[in-house]
């Protein structure tokens, strides 16, 4: 992470972001020019999000050159499908759009149960909006006392529409569309002076509303595909691999929903190849795809960024070519990701991950953490999947867990919710870590569906 703070100040954030120059954004930033806070006819404003909604497909689409979806879903139809989403999970989600623009932030609210709610603030150019999200960055080894970037962020982004309407509709899952600067944005640590906003609400992040799977299967038979490696020639080890695969199957098998005597399949080092993925994903057809590994995002084309195997890299490009959708792949999990925080490039693709995986929903870290919190996140996630309606809630859950203290570690093991696990020895040796600093847990994000 201090590697990735020291590229992310040395390359100068707001000059970078000034000069994306890619149509496809500025087509977007064209559609949402005239969306303001006065009142509108639902006709135009509806016009006016659909041409936002294109303006993001369009980006997506030019940054991998691929066909993605087609915008179809109106402001309408979006509450409806929210609606139908919400009544299937017994949650109540909302989606919120924040588009930064050269002079202020724009913002859309859309819920179950009425018209888009549009906020511009003016008082929030990007320059001021691009230092604070920097500033926010830093603050993800502090605590509490420390969070000033993180209440701006929250009273700039939440509060315009937390008391008349994420409160008064009960609200309790955020469907995030972030625009070009606030992609890397760790929405988890949001604070509002008491509480994060990980402790009110379930989370995820989605490139576009139109471009997301909106679907739903309870979590309940799923087999996961579990493949890792602990060293690599050119990256760092990962010494607590071996244990993260042996306790991800052990954790789904004793889940109260999973009756097959078998959860899963694991594979390690010199097993962790493409071959193996695709035979697994031909044969056994995995609901859950984990893959314990470097995940490294970086600027320029989707080919600079790759996952990295035991013996070769599968690039970002080319991770379509695989069959990740017969059937499609609920989840797609990178435990050690390494994105370029701050770079608008790097930042689309690790946006853009399940919609070049056709996975339905990715987990995945925006910074790398430490062996010792990457284990007890990802144990502790599984754990918290078989009891919860959807992944986004399994996530915040595991995550509130760490917040409090309630995962934990001492000495040589990991306390978990359900049930203690001895830490590898390669981990004995690191220094006691304090699991509930945001550093930790606010790194891990959903992408795409939340459900």
């Amino acid at each position: 992470m201090f590697s990735t703070l020291h590229r992310f100040q040395s390359k100068g954030l707001s000059t970078a972001r000034r000069h994306l120059t890619r149509l496809a954004y500025l087509s977007a930033a064209v559609a949402v020019a005239g969306l303001v806070s006065s009142p509108a006819s639902a006709q135009t404003l509806s016009e006016k999000i659909l041409n936002m909604e294109r303006g993001l497909e369009q980006e997506f689409e030019g940054y991998f050159d691929a066909d993605l979806a087609e915008v179809t879903q109106s402001p309408e139809e979006i509450a409806q499908t929210l609606s139908r989403l919400g009544q299937e999970t017994g949650t109540t989600p909302a989606v919120m759009w924040a588009i930064p623009r050269e002079d202020h932030l724009h913002l859309v609210l859309i819920t179950p149960s009425g018209e888009p709610i549009v906020r511009d603030l003016y008082d929030v150019p990007e320059e001021v909006l691009s230092q604070t999200v920097d500033d926010f960055h830093l603050e993800m080894y502090g605590d509490k006392s420390g969070m000033f970037a993180a209440q701006k962020l929250y009273s700039w982004m939440i509060e315009p529409f937390e008391a008349d309407y994420l409160e008064a509709e009960g609200i309790d899952t955020i469907l995030f569309c972030l625009g070009n600067g606030l992609r890397s944005l760790p929405t988890a640590a949001l604070y509002d002076g008491d509480s994060f906003l990980i402790e009110k609400y379930s989370q995820t992040r989605i490139p576009a509303f139109n471009l997301i799977q909106t679907d739903y299967s309870p979590i309940g038979q799923e087999q996961v595909l579990a493949m890792g490696a602990s060293e690599f020639q050119e990256l760092s080890s990962l010494p607590a691999v071996s244990a993260e695969l042996d306790n991800v199957l052990s954790a789904w098998q004793s889940t109260k929903l999973l009756e097959q005597p078998e959860a899963g399949h694991a594979f390690l080092n010199e097993e962790f190849t493409l071959t193996n993925l695709k035979q697994q994903l031909d044969s056994q057809s995995p609901d859950i795809v984990h893959l314990a590994t470097h995940a490294v995002f970086k600027s320029g084309s989707p080919g600079n960024s790759y996952i990295q195997f035991w013996n070769e890299q599968l690039k970002l490009d080319d991770i379509r070519d695989i069959n990740w959708r017969n059937p499609a792949v609920e989840l797609l999990v990178l435990s050690a990701c390494r994105t370029a925080v701050g770079d608008d490039e790097a930042e689309l693709g690790f946006a853009g991950l399940t919609l070049q995986s056709g996975a339905k929903s990715a987990l995945a870290s925006i910074w790398n953490v430490s062996d010792a919190g990457t284990l007890a996140l990802m144990s502790e996630f599984y754990r918290q999947l078989g009891s919860t309606s959807t992944k986004a809630e399994a996530l915040r859950q595991a995550q509130i867990e760490m917040l409090r203290g309630e995962v934990r570690v001492e000495g040589d093991v990991l306390h978990l919710s359900r049930g203690d696990i001895n830490l590898p020895a390669d981990l004995n040796s690191e220094e006691a870590v304090d699991l509930s600093s945001p550093y930790y847990w606010a790194a891990f994000t959903m992408v795409g569906s939340p459900w």
